[in-house]
């Protein structure tokens, strides 16, 4: 499952939207490369209901999980809730969880282990902050991350994470992160993959870009062999855009 193309819709639409949203993407599922695998992470209000409609192949992702299993924790659910629910994926540490909540590396390792062991997909995302990029410190920067969240994870298991690459430094700032940057950074984090594992694991995990992508830049960032998709934001709450991504297609 090298080819991911994922939505993030993060705090937006109503659940009328969220239905119109599966419907016409439902209906495009038909016409979409057959070797991309499409997945959306909605509001947690709606992944019941999406995750147990008409699909048409999409696959549904929680933007976030607990790192605790049930018991007197107020506000949060499980991944063994998600999964009873339908969901395949959850995503864990991405870069607004850490910087607005406080999330650790320890939070995050903790989360993917209880993903794992509920047999929940993992997306796990990384990324380093401005200073770090400035300071040249990207590399060691996501190698702790990784180090951390994986501590403990098995080759076997593997099979069940997807990393997403965020360069923090290019989102909302102004900055821009290059095709050639963002392949750089996920030829390391194979290269880190193959020497924390295997290869084979290496080859086999998927890697995503979380940066700024959209129809005019899609196929030059997935271009990269190290860059097997995206973490798609703000271009993911319109089917029709999300659609163009999917494809590879910079005609918008």
């Amino acid at each position: 499952m090298r080819n991911i193309v994922a939505g993030n819709w993060k705090s937006n639409k109503s659940i009328s939207e969220a239905r119109e949203w599966m419907l016409e993407m439902g209906k495009a599922m038909v016409n979409m490369p057959q070797d991309v695998k499409v997945m959306i992470a909605p509001p947690a209000p709606y992944l019941s209901e999406l995750a147990g409609g008409k699909r048409n192949g999409i696959l549904i992702a929680s933007q976030n999980v607990s790192s605790f299993s049930e018991g007197a924790y107020t506000g949060e659910f499980t991944a063994e809730m998600l999964v009873s629910c339908g969901v395949d994926f959850a995503l864990v540490g991405h870069s607004e969880r850490r910087a607005d909540f406080g999330e650790t590396d320890e939070m995050v390792a903790k989360k993917v282990r209880r993903c794992l062991d509920s047999n929940l997909g993992v997306v796990l995302c990384c990324g380093e902050n401005l200073f770090s990029r400035d300071e040249g410190n990207q590399e060691s920067v996501i190698k702790a991350q990784l180090m951390s969240a994986l501590e403990g994870v098995g080759l076997e298991e593997m099979t069940g994470v997807v990393v997403a690459y965020e360069p923090i430094w290019a989102i909302g700032t102004g900055r821009t992160a290059s095709a050639q940057q963002a392949a750089e950074m996920h030829f390391y984090i194979r290269s880190f993959l193959s020497e924390r594992f295997s290869g084979d694991v290496a080859a086999e995990t998927s890697i995503l870009y979380g940066g700024s992508c959209k129809p005019s830049n899609a196929k030059e960032l997935f271009s990269s062999p190290d860059v097997d998709g995206g973490l798609i934001g703000g271009a993911s709450l319109e089917s029709s855009v999300f659609q163009k991504i999917i494809e590879f297609d910079s005609s918008l």
